[in-house]
């Protein structure tokens, strides 16, 4: 019988033996990945970096799909089977293509790890004109693993690991505007309804290929301060989010806090490999994971201001209506049908 998460109904711990803390070194011990073939997108760099280094340790070949293939090939430099290809999450073309010679080379595909992404960016569109953040994050790999559905299919167990955040707290879909051609641009809002779209796809991408051996997990690999994503912001921005006070001085009790829940690289990416590896979850899937274990689900449809702290997934992102409603708008968005059979 086929379980779905609609409405959180599968958002309950397992006891995976790990919590927050937890390395990637810890969740990928006594797992053998020999043969078995990975993409992991934006993976050489950050989290991504850590995620190829995880899987190729432990005997997985990598694919690392990436916009700048020089910069990609010497920052995985060192690290053996791993192949680098080029693909711009925002360049339909270059998604078809980079699927197009993957598939050609006849390769089942045992996990996809959808982890590239952009956060809080200003208001940019891509070529399409879709607004950056939601292009980004959810459509262009939306497309990625349509385009690697055959790939999937032939893998007879594989996985597609979603990264999101704690920041889908911040914003449902907003189906009447999704490219912000009307309504102001706020680029937290943004970041957080492209959250939400990782966690509905997923939801809708599991209930949807489970019955071809294909599982899907959304992620929130945790407060990483060491990574570049937040690079975009500005002065008032730290204000907003209250880590420093209008008048330039840090705000101590909120830094203090952050402190306290930050993790190192090894501890974020734990969640992601263990979400694409590990056999405690073979036979549960369209869930939120977050400190290497199911999350809570949180009843509330209550939209926060800031996701810090925010634990759980929010019941809007695992609504069924918006699930599917998110699905039917992708494939118009993207202009391909995702048709799973």
């Amino acid at each position: 019988m086929e379980l779905t998460n609609y409405k959180g109904a599968l958002q309950n711990t397992i006891g995976s033996g790990f919590n927050a803390k937890s390395t990637t070194k810890d969740v990928i011990k006594g797992i053998n990945l020999t043969g078995k073939i990975a993409i992991v997108t934006g993976g050489d760099g950050g989290l991504g970096l850590e995620i190829t280094k995880t899987l190729t340790s432990a005997g997985a070949q990598v694919i690392v799909p990436a916009r700048d293939t020089e910069k990609a090939k010497a920052n995985l430099e060192g690290i053996s089977n791993v192949e680098v290809e080029h693909m711009n999450l925002t360049e339909p073309a270059t998604i078809i293509a980079f699927a197009k010679k993957f598939n050609a080379s006849g390769r089942p595909l045992h996990m996809l790890i959808n982890n590239a992404g952009v956060m809080w960016t200003p208001f940019q569109r891509d070529e399409r004109g879709y607004e950056g953040q939601f292009a980004t994050n959810h459509l262009g790999h939306f497309q990625l693993t349509a385009n690697l559905w055959e790939a999937l299919k032939k893998a007879d167990g594989a996985r597609v690991v979603n990264v999101s955040s704690s920041a889908h707290h911040t914003s449902p879909i907003h189906f009447d505007d999704v490219n912000y051609n009307e309504r102001e641009y706020d680029k937290f809002k943004a970041y957080g309804q492209s959250k939400t779209a990782n966690v509905l796809f997923t939801v809708e991408l599991d209930k949807r290929a489970q019955p071809f051996g294909v599982r899907s997990y959304a992620i929130h690999p945790g407060l990483i301060m060491a990574t570049n994503l937040s690079r975009f912001l500005t002065f008032e921005d730290f204000v907003a989010i209250g880590a420093v006070h209008p008048d330039g001085t840090p705000n101590v009790e909120a830094q203090e806090a952050m402190k306290k829940i930050e993790k190192t690289i090894e501890e974020g990416a734990a969640t992601t490999v263990w979400a694409a590896t590990n056999p405690k979850l073979q036979n549960i899937g369209g869930v939120y994971l977050q400190d290497v274990e199911v999350a809570d689900y949180t009843a509330s449809n209550k939209v926060v201001e800031s996701p810090a702290g925010a634990g759980g997934v929010a019941s809007f992102a695992v609504d069924p209506e918006a699930a599917r409603k998110l699905w039917t708008l992708s494939e118009e968005l993207i202009g391909t049908k995702f048709d799973v059979k």
